[in-house]
């Protein structure tokens, strides 16, 4: 399999922390809210990019406690893709529930440097 974040798939993906993984992965979810009324090519590559993403997270043995959670945003993701049938899914709304982990991510950084 091809990966698109091929330096992340390397290795890289795993050294982050949980929020980190988590507030990336909003990005494209972000991305995918931009771009979802204005170009649907941009929106399709965004939202394969926060699923292959997501994939990774789950591969990610340190979360093995938290993989009903992951699994969970990647079965809403998909539900935005196809229209919210199932969930009453939005890109809006999950961009909300990422922002809280990348603001999570952020803020931890923050404390490093001044503590």
């Amino acid at each position: 399999m091809a990966f698109q974040h091929s330096s992340m798939a390397s290795g890289k993906w795993f050294t982050y922390t949980l929020c980190q993984q988590m507030g990336n992965i909003g990005s494209e979810v972000g991305r995918a809210a931009k771009w979802k009324e204005k170009d649907e090519k941009l929106f399709k590559e965004a939202v394969f990019r926060a699923i292959e993403l997501l994939d990774l997270t789950l591969s990610d043995t340190r979360w093995k406690n938290r993989l009903k959670e992951i699994a969970r945003a990647k079965e809403t993701v998909c539900d935005a893709f196809v229209g919210g049938k199932e969930y009453n899914s939005s890109f809006a709304e999950l961009e909300k529930y990422f922002y809280h982990f990348a603001y999570a991510a952020r803020n931890s950084i923050g404390r490093k440097i001044v503590g």
